[in-house]
């Protein structure tokens, strides 16, 4: 007989009653039951329940061994009377006794609950990880990660993807978010850095004439936490095309995409949740801005948001009317059947708004054909029709409006559009929506310095390719660049990229790139597309979101296996730590803190 064991603790059934079995695992609960002390018996496949008598000569040894002991359990299998199997579990209609027991490994006072999903809050569980990840929600998050990454690995290459790997120690690049860097040894007062996306190296495996690329591709990145970002590092699944264009691009990955989300759109649900029919919508930039006052909209919820500055041009309400004169304009934001609410629900929006930095947000509310509340009077007969008809509005609804030039006017309201959503219970659960934000601009304006700098990826095609930089103002130059977004979660950007030197040069030149900084600080690539690059495109999507998308995790450290805290600190390991005087010699590095530091 193995050593350790013969069956795993979620394999046991009816049929193996009578055999003498070994399991091993962790002491997952204890039942006194007078007579009869029974044991749950814990492994990543499942639960078996052992039984000892109080007779026996082991079961001090069992009653005195504390929860989440590795133990080995030697007995038969016994089948359970109709009245004790418990349904809720695969091997619940055995249980096994317990004539031999090994304590492999005793375990300490636990720091925190494994047999409870009770939060003992993100320090304590982040510290002791490796107890945190026993948790079954918190295990059932990370077995799915590897199902969603084996089967999105499965489906590329059922696409003729090759899979290839890409430097992890490389050369730090001007654009983008702050690189980690890594200092050389070899070469005192040089760095190599991090990727932050194997961006680069992808293209160049298309010059050097691969035709479809993927990677699992680590990602580091010195950025702030967020809800659906962890700090310093991410996975992605980066991929190239050659000879493609976007629409070869959409239909290469939105099977994939689709097929993983319908693959695993049952996981821990009553019932599957439904997923966006390919070909996936797709979306200009500006109409989502404009619609919902950004480029990564939740399309469950149904309200879209208006331009309204011709409603209000010329009124007599002087604020939005003077606004839109100096070229400002108006978005309303629908809240159908929000009339129905009190007037507390209003001013708590107002209160919100002002929490966003807005001065508030005005409303009206439509009854009986007319406007009522604080700005109505202002908006009146043709004004109110007009409103009616460009936000489609009815008795019944009630309106806000968010004021000021294009960015600032869109970006309140887009979040308005969502609060007001969440509040009216307008967002609905078991649905994947899955849309396209394509067109983006090329070049946006600095807002301090009225530069024109890349407004998204800068190795991408500007449509109309040199002709476009040549002739049109930069602002109204679109690219081939695209996001891929679900129920409001950017998970992926990409880009047909720009393969000639001549387009490249231009395009860095308008936004402020000489010849030689090009040369320099993108030699690898600039050098290669010298010497035959074919046309070619890819995207990125990433896996910790998709699977947090798939496990209806808010926060992404859910479904991460070892994640920083949001400080970008490793609490288990104690990183980032302090290194001795003699390692940063060796380094070439001195350490040169903040004033008041040590």
């Amino acid at each position: 007989m193995h050593p350790y064991r013969t069956h795993t603790c979620g394999e046991l059934r009816d049929e193996n009653a009578g055999e003498t079995v070994r399991l091993s695992g962790w002491i997952h609960r204890k039942r006194d039951h007078g007579n009869l002390l029974f044991v749950d018996l814990r492994d990543q496949y499942g639960i078996t329940q052992c039984v000892i008598d109080t007779s026996s000569p082991i079961f001090e040894t069992v009653e005195s061994a504390r929860l989440e002991s590795v133990i080995t359990v030697t007995g038969p299998v016994v089948a359970r009377s109709a009245e004790t199997v418990n349904a809720a579990l695969p091997t619940g209609s055995i249980e096994v006794g317990m004539a031999e027991v090994n304590i492999e490994n005793a375990a300490d006072q636990l720091p925190l609950q494994v047999n409870s999903d009770e939060d003992t809050g993100e320090e304590i569980r982040l510290r002791y990880r490796y107890l945190d990840l026993r948790r079954e929600k918190v295990a059932r998050n990370i077995l799915l990660r590897n199902d969603v990454i084996a089967s999105i690995r499965r489906r590329m290459i059922a696409a003729d993807f090759k899979e290839f790997q890409t430097p992890i120690l490389t050369a730090s690049s001007p654009e983008g978010a702050r690189d980690y860097l890594v200092p050389s040894r070899l070469h005192p007062g040089k760095f190599y850095a991090l990727p932050q996306a194997p961006q680069q190296f992808k293209q160049l495996l298309m010059v050097a004439g691969f035709d479809k690329y993927f990677q699992i591709a680590p990602c580091f990145r010195d950025e702030d936490a967020r809800a659906d970002r962890s700090p310093g590092e991410f996975y992605q699944l980066d991929f190239e095309m050659a000879y493609a264009t976007q629409d070869d691009v959409f239909n290469a990955i939105e099977p994939v995409i689709a097929g993983v989300f319908e693959e695993f759109a049952g996981f821990n649900r009553d019932a599957p949740w439904s997923v966006t029919p390919t070909p996936f919508p797709r979306i200009p930039y500006a109409e989502s801005m404009l619609k919902y006052g950004n480029d990564k909209p939740d399309l469950r919820n149904p309200i879209e948001i208006a331009d309204v500055a011709e409603v209000f041009a010329g009124s007599d309400f002087k604020i939005f009317a003077g606004l839109v004169e100096k070229g400002g304009t108006v978005r309303a934001i629908p809240a159908p059947g929000g009339g129905s609410q009190p007037r507390s629900w209003f001013d708590k929006l107002n209160d919100w708004s002002r929490d966003e930095g807005a001065p508030g947000l005005g409303y009206i509310v439509l009854e009986n054909g007319e406007g009522k509340g604080p700005i109505a009077k202002f908006v009146a007969g043709e004004r109110l029709e007009k409103l009616k008809q460009l936000a489609g509005l009815k008795d019944g609804d009630a309106v806000f409006f968010s004021a000021g030039d294009a960015e600032t006017a869109a970006d309140l309201a887009g979040k308005a559009r969502t609060k007001i959503g969440q509040d009216l219970d307008l967002i609905p659960t078991g649905r994947y929506d899955f849309c396209w934000i394509v067109d983006y601009p090329m070049y946006e304006k600095d807002k301090d310095t009225g530069a024109i700098e890349f407004s998204h990826n800068p190795f991408s095609m500007p449509q109309g390719e040199m002709a476009a930089l040549d002739a049109d103002d930069p602002l109204d130059v679109l690219a081939y660049q695209y996001d891929i977004v679900c129920n409001g979660v950017e998970l992926s950007s990409g880009a047909i990229r720009n393969h000639r030197p001549d387009i490249m040069l231009k395009a860095f030149e308008i936004a402020g790139y000489d010849r030689a900084t090009v040369e320099r600080e993108f030699a690898g690539m600039f050098n290669a597309f010298r010497y035959g690059a074919p046309p070619h495109g890819g995207s990125a999507p990433g896996i910790d979101r998709i699977v947090m998308l798939i496990a209806d995790e808010p926060n992404i450290r859910e479904v991460i296996a070892f994640p920083m805290n949001q400080r970008a600190e490793d609490l288990m390991m104690g990183a980032p730590a302090e290194v001795d005087d003699a390692r940063l010699r060796e380094l070439h590095l001195k350490k040169v803190l903040p004033k008041g530091e040590k």
